[in-house]
């Protein structure tokens, strides 16, 4: 799908690209809906794509032995799905599927290895975007090890603003499965949100009403990624809202 200019998309992975890889990926780059649970990446089989995400979000989960799932990673506008393919790991045992609707750009584990291999500074680009997901992941486990339910929920609000903007339509049911909690505990926690004036959550939608408020209640367990993403790919997530 060639879409000759860099500034008509979205996605930050392929804004940050140099402009010969970007020219290289343009005719590869197969619009793809990301519909709600579509599959990204399947667990313990051959990756054979690379998704860039232009809006929506994708959770990387695993699975516990009893076939619990837990969050560990969030995808949405700022990267992509797949690239631990760039690590020369054909598969994960970690699956990685939509949880919020939007679309990307679907590319061949095959040709972003040749982009790679003649653009030099793409696979450091994406190898960079693989180190911020890797201290992503390090601060949800700390996250899940050393902070209340409390805490942790805003965090994940927090990440979700960052990728979605201030209406995040996920229930309540999903919200546990994703926090790797009980229902009436987001739920009770929701409420005390709510009470705060911080969000307002409605049936299968939660609106994002004071920001500072929640950064404040996730305090160490958020921002750190967030700021590392920035340090090594030269672009904030939290551009969401100026983007065109």
């Amino acid at each position: 799908m060639a879409l000759s200019s860099q500034n008509r998309v979205h996605n930050l992975l392929l804004r940050a690209a140099p402009s010969d890889a970007f020219a290289l990926l343009d005719s590869h780059m197969e619009r793809i809906e990301l519909t709600s649970r579509l599959t990204l990446v399947e667990p313990d089989s051959p990756t054979q794509f690379v998704c860039f995400i232009e809006s929506g979000l994708a959770s990387v989960v695993v699975m516990t032995p009893n076939s619990q799932m837990t969050e560990v990673g969030h995808i949405g506008f700022e990267g992509a799905t797949g690239l631990h393919t760039t690590l020369h790991s054909e598969q994960t045992p970690s699956r990685t599927f939509v949880q919020g609707e939007g679309f990307g750009y679907r590319v061949p584990v095959s040709v972003i290895r040749e982009i790679t291999e003649q653009v030099p500074m793409f696979g450091s680009l994406l190898l960079r975007y693989v180190q911020a997901s890797n201290i992503q992941l390090s601060y949800t486990a700390v996250a899940n090890a050393r902070f209340s339910i409390y805490e942790r929920l805003a965090r994940w609000l927090l990440m979700c603003q960052d990728r979605l903007g201030d209406d995040i339509g996920l229930t309540h049911e999903f919200l546990a499965v994703m926090l790797g909690v009980r229902r009436s505990g987001v739920t009770d926690h929701l409420h005390l949100l709510e009470g705060i004036n911080a969000i307002k959550a409605t049936r299968g939608n939660i609106r994002i009403l004071d920001r500072a408020k929640l950064e404040e209640i996730a305090g160490a367990c958020y921002g750190v990624a967030e700021r590392e993403y920035e340090r090594l790919v030269g672009l904030s997530p939290r551009l969401l809202k100026l983007i065109d």
